[in-house]
């Protein structure tokens, strides 16, 4: 008995599933294969709050390229690749250094934008304007101009000091201020000690009921360091002692000094900014030290919190 042909009908339908399941599988292949979009970055706007690391050098002035302040603790401790401003003060302890909060805009409130356990706050406005449009972890140089950062100098913080004074050798003191002056020290005639202002020796001269005759006793050609700057002794006689600056035009806006009494614009420290030797004078700035400078941050994003 000869064996039964397939029917039309069957041999049809078997090149019809062939078909369909080749269309699936190329259909398969190319979703596998097919070139996949790119991830939208996350990138800062007006409005965000991030918290950024970053050093703060400068970009102008004597002291170019010196860090005035970092977020990382590693810069902090390296001051030769990385020196330091006059004015630079490290942080309390290593947990101290952590990235910087920072609400991207002009208007965060004087207490900051809470947002969990952070505080972001204001920041001049050439720092926020930087950040806009950076991805996180991108590390990127913002340069803030002083119009964008801590504004010009203020010239009622500049104040002129002689390059040569003269001091008397005697010097009358009420006894309290003597006492304040010289804590440790007896009113007692013959009684020497340290001039605390000056280095050289001095000798409680005489003393009666209200003040105490101080007698200095410097030799020429001493160096002293009236309010931490460079003198020295330059001449001397009975009734007074000269001193000469031994600061030159080379040393303008990197010399740092204090004033042991008193201050000018709510500061006790300066910075000699200039030395004018035709004048005789020197410039003692007591403005801070980033106001009038150009500024650059090198600032990496590490987390973004969108508006």
């Amino acid at each position: 008995m000869a064996a039964e042909r397939p029917s039309l009908i069957l041999l049809i339908l078997l090149v019809v599933l062939v078909l369909i399941a080749a269309g699936v599988g190329a259909a398969f292949v190319y979703e596998y294969n097919k070139p996949k979009a790119a991830p939208t970055l996350l990138t800062v706007q007006k409005g965000d709050n991030v918290t950024v690391n970053y050093i703060g050098e400068f970009g102008s002035g004597p002291q170019i390229g010196r860090v005035f302040d970092t977020s990382f603790y590693s810069v902090a401790q390296n001051n030769v690749t990385y020196p330091k401003s006059l004015e630079y003060a490290p942080r309390s302890s290593a947990s101290a250094y952590t990235p910087l909060a920072v609400h991207v805009g002009p208007n965060a409130p004087a207490g900051g934008y809470p947002v969990g356990n952070l505080t972001f706050s204001g920041v001049v406005t050439g720092f926020w304007q930087g950040l806009v449009g950076l991805t996180g972890n991108h590390t990127q140089t913002v340069v803030v101009p002083a119009s964008l950062g801590y504004g010009p100098l203020n010239s009622s913080c500049l104040r002129p000091a002689p390059l040569v004074f003269t001091l008397p050798v005697l010097t009358y003191l009420p006894l309290g201020e003597f006492a304040s002056l010289y804590p440790n020290v007896t009113a007692d005639v013959g009684v020497e000690f340290t001039d605390s202002n000056y280095g050289w020796t001095d000798q409680v001269f005489a003393v009666n009921a209200t003040s105490v005759s101080v007698q200095a006793l410097p030799t020429v050609g001493q160096t002293s360091s009236p309010d931490g700057l460079p003198f020295e002794v330059t001449a001397l006689n009975a009734t007074s002692v000269t001193l000469s600056s031994l600061l030159t035009p080379a040393n303008a806006g990197l010399v740092l000094g204090h004033l042991r009494v008193g201050s000018i614009c709510s500061e006790s420290k300066f910075i000699v900014s200039a030395v004018d030797p035709s004048a005789g004078t020197l410039t003692e700035n007591f403005n801070p030290e980033v106001q009038g400078e150009t500024l650059d941050f090198i600032v990496t994003v590490v987390n973004i919190y969108p508006a």
